[in-house]
């Protein structure tokens, strides 16, 4: 990989792949989770000395990703913070919250729901706002 490079990876090649950046002494800076059209893009960035590039996941909703905790201990909690926030589920964590890294309002604020419950949403929110009133 170059520097700078974001390489689009599928969730099965994942951890392959963070395995090869372990290997060459890259080590893990963030994870990062951003909502993408219907879904979101989640991007791992490694650095190595003043070299930093990228793996990009991207799932729908409903998708599970494995974590990466076992390879860098850290992850853990970039991986419950996406959880926490987005809603996205994490197989494997090493340290798993259930949900309550951080004390929120709403559980997952930022999630997306599928598309096929978007019609029943409406309507749920349509007849808390007719009770209401």
């Amino acid at each position: 990989m170059i520097d700078g490079e974001i390489m689009q990876v599928d969730p099965e090649s994942l951890i392959t792949e963070v395995l090869k950046l372990k290997h060459r002494d890259y080590r893990l800076i963030q994870i990062c989770a951003a909502n993408a059209g219907d879904g979101y893009d989640v991007t791992y960035s490694f650095g190595k000395e003043y070299k930093m590039v990228g793996l990009r996941l991207s799932i729908m909703p409903d998708d599970e990703i494995v974590s990466i905790s076992d390879i860098y201990a850290p992850a853990y909690l970039y991986e419950n913070e996406m959880h926490d926030l987005f809603g996205i589920t994490v197989k494997m964590m090493s340290m798993d919250y259930h949900g309550n890294l951080y004390r929120i309002k709403n559980r997952a604020p930022y999630r997306k729901e599928p598309a096929a419950s978007q019609p029943e949403k409406a309507a749920a929110q349509q007849s808390e706002r007719q009770e209401g009133k």
